[in-house]
């Protein structure tokens, strides 16, 4: 962990994790939040996103209809979200906005679909879709596709676990201090996957080595994907 938690110059992360992802013993957003200064993380537990659910997000919104008082980001690929460091990149992007909100939707891919769809009711108009690069067409190894933060077989090339999407998006947001928070919490991340693979003979699955063989599975940590 960081000797100091992490506080983020201009970028609040909100994550919507699933109640399930709390019983994971494994799961990376509990390392995130610790990484991460209080003031900029916050854990939401539940299925959906609502009025009430966020002091932060409520404050922003205003009254009905209106734009939200900062941007706020939904991370997931979505088929509209466009291409995080893209929309950093023009006028009212990262570059212009004193404060940025990143919501984050942890969970498995099925269960962070369902999540989505069931607050696009709430998000729906102040919510600007973004997305890290990833391509369908590519068969997905792990975390970041070529990353060697590998965790399990992933849908596609460019899925990753929470923590690690974090970490790279602020490498994008937070300016200058971007590249410096992104190494930290790989940092950290790296150190959780060599733990885990020193303890892979204890938790291979017969599904796992059905998909890459003895072989393959040592330079893979199988745990579920967060």
């Amino acid at each position: 962990m960081p000797k100091e938690r992490i506080q983020t110059r201009r970028t609040s992360v909100i994550v919507l994790q699933h109640p399930l992802e709390t019983r994971q013993k494994l799961a990376t957003v509990p390392i995130l939040a610790k990484c991460l200064h209080p003031d900029s993380c916050e854990v939401i537990v539940g299925r959906r996103l609502r009025k009430g659910c966020s002091a932060q997000l409520d404050r922003l919104l205003g009254s009905p209809g209106s734009p939200a008082l900062q941007p706020v980001l939904l991370l997931f690929p979505t088929p509209d979200a466009t291409e995080i460091s893209s929309w950093a990149r023009i006028g009212d992007g990262a570059a212009g906005a004193e404060r940025i909100v990143l919501l984050i939707v942890d969970a498995t891919w099925q269960h962070a679909k369902e999540m989505v769809s069931a607050s696009m009711e709430f998000l729906r108009g102040f919510a600007i879709p973004v997305c890290l690069p990833f391509d369908k067409r590519k068969e997905g190894l792990g975390m970041g596709g070529n990353s060697d933060l590998i965790l399990k077989k992933e849908p596609y090339h460019g899925c990753m676990s929470s923590m690690e999407a974090v970490a790279r998006a602020l490498g994008v947001l937070e300016g200058e201090n971007g590249g410096e928070i992104e190494r930290a919490l790989l940092s950290v991340l790296h150190r959780m996957v060599s733990l885990q693979i020193s303890h892979l003979p204890q938790c291979l699955s017969a599904g796992m080595m059905h998909v890459y063989g003895q072989d393959d599975l040592k330079s893979l940590v199988c745990f579920k994907k967060n």
